[in-house]
């Protein structure tokens, strides 16, 4: 069974702007997915970004990693030719974040960071933390957060974990 989580976060009004906030949505999950979730994540993922629209969501922040970052990217481009009010934003670890894609993978990415909205980099290069960095800058910067975790081990579940703690 899969399922699509949101979470709505109510954090501190001291970290940010609590207006940029409370319109952006955060998405994590995992890089591998099986074929069958691969089928399904689109369809869910495009129900639960309009049920986010439809409370006044806006912003919509992905990583840009492969699988999971990938899908939900595609899916708000695809709702935004519907709506074109809604913004993709991406918070990508580094420049260098494609380094070992296959070329389809890369070109993938490649159109999704020409049509995106805005792209702010956490790093110039790989570092050890890059990855962590911006799992937490998206989290701090969204109210909302849908993710895919299947397993409560690596960067997806820390970052679930780190978004219920805020």
């Amino acid at each position: 069974k899969i399922a699509v989580l949101w979470y709505y976060m109510e954090k501190y009004k001291e970290i940010m702007d609590m207006e940029i906030r409370s319109n952006a949505c955060c998405f994590t999950g995992h890089r591998c997915l099986s074929a069958a979730h691969r089928a399904l994540l689109p369809g869910m993922l495009e129900k639960q970004i309009k049920a986010l629209i439809d409370r006044g969501v806006c912003d919509f922040i992905t990583g840009g990693a492969r699988g999971f970052d990938t899908l939900a990217a595609l899916a708000v481009l695809k709702i935004r030719s519907e709506i074109p009010s809604i913004r993709l934003l991406l918070a990508l670890p580094c420049k260098e974040q494609t380094k070992g894609w296959t070329r389809g993978e890369q070109a993938v990415y490649d159109d999704i960071l020409k049509r995106a909205d805005d792209v702010h980099y956490l790093s110039e290069h790989y570092t050890q933390t890059c990855m962590r960095q911006r799992n937490r800058y998206m989290v701090d910067h969204s109210e909302n957060c849908v993710f895919y975790l299947t397993a409560q081990r690596g960067g997806t579940y820390q970052t679930v974990a780190y978004a219920i703690r805020q």
